[in-house]
């Protein structure tokens, strides 16, 4: 599980004298696997491998070392096995970089009993940010993996997810974050960060001294191994004021009296209670609840059964601001997966309703975890690693009211990462800066990163197109894939709003008796910058059934035939079209004088249809328009002077094309 990492220093004791402890190191290796102590695992499946620091410092693969394997036939098996072995090992504490190496070895291994080695191996791919190579390796595991189970439909989803992860990557959004430099980021796991009353709580792993008496290990054949008990141990830390200045008292929390792991702080807003999880190396994870007095925080109590479910595990307590609702992580039955989120109603005298799952639009079939909720904004944030995400726990956020959600959407890069992003808790109400807990800069612990939302300002004037003078209450509406917001242009015409978005944006305008008019937005558009700036909204006046001349829309001599130039020239009532799809319009085409009456009238009727048409082959339904034919029998103006000779500028006028809106 990926909630606690922590990172094993183990003082390992055999002996030969006593015959049940074992000295073989895959034997050992085997012990502490078996107990999910895979960091003594990995150095000892090492030792199996008979790869001393020299030959190998850390876990990186000696030099020549495949060919060894090959060579030496009489402990082929073995080999195979602690090379496996020991890429699960360093997979399972986190360290894929060097589990990356290994699985690359297992995955060539002809036994089938390691096939699982290329799903492993793609995975170590995607959390080490290789995410071409970890497609092609996904691909590779499926096309020999003929099992129909879970790990052929992950595979699935993970190439997807290495697909998703590829875009976020070239399209990251406004988020700026900085891993914490002092003191809060020690060795072991930090994770789990609160602000409550001007301190900073958080969990750590931290060591709390020397390590402890003697640990005795088994495994299933009662085979033994001695360690020390290690001693970095769960537990909640504070620091007074600003937890990003360079020193900071650290000071620990005294939250449990009995000899328990505590993490998870959770604080009720009324100041007097306080929710922790809290839990012993062979006991289920369970939430207490502390009370504050004269004297500090009383001793935990258990939470009752619509928590705490017996042989189950209940962590990771949050309190919703107005003190309504207890959300929590659990993976007791009636679930949608392995850890789903659930919720108690809190009652006011501080009891708790029976617990309700967030249900399916929320959880998933693997792990939901590690709730916000923000009451001002109804928004709902969470990790999981059973949705399409960047890798491992991604933050995603649904709107709702604990009754109906909206589909959670990933919050994107680089707010999540190809390894585990978890815990949110605001600095200030808006969330517009936090901190989180992420294992991104780390090989096995998860560490605390301060997050700010960057803001993009989108500003500009609209004005009308035939005065150029700015339009007053014209109503500006912005859509990004997140929200919609609404403004007016004030008395110089001008808008502005400020979003948490550089995807796409579509900007709409529109006033009554104009058309409206949308103007949309791209990634490379936005990007890079801090401010878009659109000063050149210009909205088109009209009124039902009066005509609107469009310029400088033309045709080949004496044909109905659009010019290529007029082509582009009708674009524009395309436009209009488009971003006014309830109106209906008809469109009409005139003639001078010249030439007799018959023959003007039918070549306008054809001028006037090849408009439809064009309009048509772009898309416009044939439905919202009309053609029509008027000849020269609706001048605008004198074909001839007053004196009888010709006026060329008065025919130019007569040869036009108009539309006029008919309905809206």
């Amino acid at each position: 599980m990926k909630l606690l990492k922590t990172l094993l220093i183990l003082c390992l004791f055999t002996t030969a004298a006593n015959a049940q402890f074992v000295t073989n190191s895959k034997r050992v290796a085997d012990v502490y696997f078996q107990n999910k102590e895979y960091y003594a695992a990995a150095e000892y499946y090492k030792r199996s491998l008979q790869l001393a620091s020299a030959d190998s410092a850390g876990f990186v693969v000696p030099y020549g070392f495949a060919n060894k394997i090959k060579q030496e036939n009489p402990k082929k098996e073995d080999y195979e096995y602690s090379v496996f072995q020991l890429a699960e090992s360093l997979r399972l504490y986190k360290n894929f970089t060097d589990a990356e190496k290994w699985y690359a070895l297992a995955k060539e291994f002809k036994n089938p009993k390691y096939v699982l080695a290329t799903f492993w191996y793609a995975e170590a791919l995607r959390a080490n940010q290789k995410f071409d190579e970890a497609i092609n390796a996904f691909n590779e595991f499926t096309t020999k993996y003929k099992v129909n189970d879970a790990y052929a439909t992950k595979a699935k989803s993970e190439i997807a997810s290495c697909q998703f992860a590829l875009f976020e990557l070239r399209y990251p959004r406004l988020f700026k974050l900085t891993k914490v430099k002092n003191d809060i980021n020690q060795k072991g796991s930090n994770y789990t960060p609160v602000i409550k009353d001007s301190k900073f709580y958080f969990t750590s792993s931290r060591p709390v001294g020397d390590a402890g008496k003697k640990e005795v290990l088994t495994d299933q054949t009662n085979a033994k191994v001695s360690k020390k008990e290690s001693p970095y141990l769960n537990a909640v830390y504070e620091t007074p004021g600003n937890p990003l200045t360079g020193n900071v008292t650290i000071k620990k929390v005294a939250l449990n009296s009995l000899e328990k792991e505590s993490a998870a702080p959770a604080f009720h807003p009324n100041g007097k209670a306080i929710y922790i999880t809290s839990w012993t190396a062979q006991g289920d994870k369970k939430i207490y609840q502390l009370t504050s007095s004269d004297k500090g925080w009383g001793d935990p109590v258990e939470l009752g059964a619509q928590v705490n479910v017996k042989g189950f595990n209940a962590m990771q307590p949050f309190v919703t601001k107005d003190g309504k609702y207890l959300i929590f992580s659990s993976n007791r039955p009636g679930g949608q997966g392995k850890y789903d989120l659930w919720y108690c109603p809190l009652r006011t005298d501080g009891s708790l309703g029976q617990a309700i799952n967030l249900g399916s639009k929320i959880n998933s079939t693997e792990d939901d975890q590690a709730p916000y909720y923000n009451t001002q904004t109804n928004k709902l944030l969470f990790s999981s690693n059973g949705r399409i995400g960047m890798g491992g726990f991604d933050f995603y956020e649904s709107e709702g009211d604990f009754t109906n959600w909206t589909e959670p959407r990933n919050v994107g890069y680089p707010f999540n990462s190809s390894k585990d992003d978890m815990y949110y808790t605001p600095a200030d109400n808006s969330d517009t800066e936090g901190y989180i807990s992420s294992d991104r800069e780390s090989l096995c612990c998860l560490e605390v990163f301060n997050v700010k939302r960057e803001y993009l300002t989108v500003k500009g004037i609209v004005y009308d197109c035939d005065t150029k003078l700015p339009l007053q209450d014209a109503i500006i509406t912005l859509v990004d894939s997140a929200q919609t917001l609404k403004t007016t242009t004030n008395q110089a015409g001008e808008y502005t709003f400020k979003v948490n978005s550089n995807r796409k944006l579509k900007l709409t305008a529109e006033k009554d008796k104009y058309f409206t008019k949308i103007l949309n937005f791209g990634y490379d558009d936005l990007a890079k910058k801090d401010t878009l700036f659109s000063p050149d909204i210009c909205l088109t006046p009209y009124e039902i059934d009066k005509p609107i001349v469009l310029k400088d829309v033309l045709y080949e001599f004496d044909k109905a035939t659009l010019t290529e130039d007029s082509k582009g020239k009708l674009d524009h009532l395309f436009s209009i079209m488009e971003d006014n799809p309830k109106i209906e319009i008809e469109l009409s085409a005139h003639t001078d004088s010249k030439g007799s009456d018959a023959y003007n009238m039918d070549l306008s009727i054809r001028r006037a249809k090849s408009c439809v048409d064009y309009l048509v082959s772009k898309g416009i339904p044939i439905a919202r328009m009309t053609s029509r034919g008027y000849g020269e029998t609706r001048p605008v103006a004198p074909n001839e002077l007053p004196n009888g000779k010709d006026n060329p500028e008065g025919r130019a006028l007569n040869r036009r094309t108009e539309f006029k809106v008919t309905k809206k």
